[in-house]
């Protein structure tokens, strides 16, 4: 069973930088869920799935990992993309490329 730990992106309802700061391990799934035939649930056996480890930087995650005896993998994120910061931006002279719908 491996680790993976990556910095998370952010949600698509959320305006700001909440919760991408810091770097987080999850644990891969070493069973497949099933359906619980009594309620119609999904569940697992696997309780690693649950456990969710924050870490302010990525050498403390990868620290963690090591000590632990963890066989991990580290997803880099990507860069960023630009952002217009006004919507008067889209209109104006110079910009780099036309404005179209």
């Amino acid at each position: 069973m491996t680790a993976r730990i990556y910095k998370p992106a952010r949600n698509a309802m959320q305006s700001g930088v909440g919760k991408t700061k810091r770097w987080l391990l999850e644990h891969d799934a070493a069973e497949a869920r099933r359906i619980e035939p009594l309620m119609g649930w999904t569940s697992s056996g696997d309780t690693r799935a649950q456990v969710k480890l924050w870490f302010d930087t990525k050498e403390e995650a990868i620290a963690y990992a090591e000590r632990e005896g963890l066989a991990f993998r580290v997803q880099e994120p990507k860069p960023a993309a630009p952002r217009t910061f006004s919507y008067s931006d889209n209109f104006r002279a110079g910009r780099p490329e036309p404005w179209t719908h």
